[in-house]
């Protein structure tokens, strides 16, 4: 049975905020996140500059690598090879070696910032710098939530999956409606659920130590995949909020 699929249960009543183990852990789930998360900015931005002739100016245009590429089939390998990556990773989180692992889960940012490169020529340098400043404060607050609540957040997890499948489905509908209403709709929707799931992971991540944090090369798979989904967290977070307030070029 894969280790991470399993059901768990209400929050253990010890204090476990004290436990030094648990805080090990947990900052080995940040600090590879971090490091993610600046992998996926800096490819993000070298991507944009060979995509795009004047990022971050009113009237870019594209450079002759991004035709080819987005005038091409190439642009689909561009969009779903993030999606690929996490299926990869997911699947055989228990086949991999922990340090093959972390070593995939940064190809996978890497890729998520060629796939998200076009927001620094869609938006503004200044707008992108301020929703992610957002995003991070919002995210270490409902992480911090999650980590030190006593209240058992598990029931709202099939909630939030549920909601999450909801505005993937409405995503693609509007693919072919292109209606601005249900864009917002979605945003918003998307920024609510995004942060229901950053407390709700944490906190599972927390309870998660417990059960296998006594086998050390468990604990690591279970760190990078803890990684991953506060990473796609907090990344989903950002792109819906600046969908929502960020200023266009």
């Amino acid at each position: 049975m894969n280790d991470f699929s399993r059901p768990y249960g209400s929050t253990p009543t010890m204090d476990m905020s004290k436990d030094a183990g648990l805080r090990a852990f947990m900052l080995g789930i940040y600090n590879t996140m971090i490091i993610g998360l600046v992998v996926t900015g800096a490819v993000a931005y070298f991507a944009a500059n060979a995509f795009f002739v004047g990022v971050g100016t009113p009237g870019f245009g594209v450079t002759e690598l991004g035709a080819q590429i987005f005038n091409s089939p190439m642009r689909w390998v561009v969009m779903l090879a993030p999606l690929a990556m996490v299926f990869v990773i997911s699947g055989g989180i228990n086949k991999f070696s922990p340090g093959m692992a972390t070593v995939l889960f940064y190809v996978f940012a890497a890729l998520m910032g060629v796939s998200i490169s076009s927001i620094f020529a869609i938006y503004a340098s200044g707008s992108i710098f301020s929703v992610f400043m957002v995003t991070a404060a919002s995210f270490a607050g409902l992480s911090l939530y999650g980590y030190t609540t006593k209240k058992d957040l598990s029931g709202f997890g099939s909630f939030l999956i549920m909601g999450l499948f909801g505005i993937i489905i409405a995503s693609v509908v509007n693919l072919f409606l292109q209606s601005d209403a249900i864009m917002f709709a979605v945003s918003v929707l998307g920024v609510l659920i995004f942060a229901g799931l950053t407390a709700w992971d944490t906190q599972r991540l927390k309870v998660s130590y417990y059960e296998y944090g006594g086998d050390e090369v468990a604990a690591k798979r279970m760190s990078i995949m803890g990684a991953l989904s506060l990473y796609l967290n907090f990344i989903n977070m950002f792109l819906f909020l600046l969908r929502l307030f960020g200023s266009r070029d």
